[in-house]
């Protein structure tokens, strides 16, 4: 049988205030970057369930929920429990400078990776010059 003291419970106490308990999750931990013509975007979600990855983009808000729950049955006897569980959720508010309409998703590993599109009005162009009655002249 496993046994456990904690002589800093109360340190274990300020950090769940901090951090998140089992009934109130902390939020889940997100790494994001550009490359090239994307932007990805990869959250922490290890142990949950795939069909309880919830993703949904409104306006420029992409909201991301996940929930992770204790196995139940009977005859399980909870000796430790540390994980934190229940509902994780993280919102981003993304720039009007995203394909929103072409976000991937994926999950693998215990990391959801979704993957934006630039939107083609926010990359660079060439705007070309003319010249003429020593004027210069911009066309887009």
């Amino acid at each position: 049988m496993l046994m456990r003291t904690d002589p800093f419970r109360e340190i274990d106490r300020l950090a769940e205030q901090l951090f998140g308990t089992t009934s109130r999750p902390a939020v889940m931990h997100l790494d994001a970057w550009r490359d090239g013509d994307h932007f990805h975007a990869a959250f922490d979600l290890p142990g949950v369930d795939p069909d309880s990855i919830d993703c949904t983009v409104e306006r420029n808000v992409l909201t991301v929920r996940a929930q992770r729950r204790r196995p139940t049955s009977d005859g399980i006897e909870l000796v430790a429990a540390e994980r934190p569980m229940g509902t994780f959720s993280r919102q981003l508010f993304l720039g009007d400078t995203l394909d929103t309409d072409r976000l991937e998703a994926a999950y693998e590993h215990g990391v959801l990776t979704l993957r934006i599109p630039i939107a083609e009005r926010a990359k660079p162009r060439r705007v070309p010059v003319t010249a003429g009655n020593g004027h210069r002249q911009i066309t887009a």
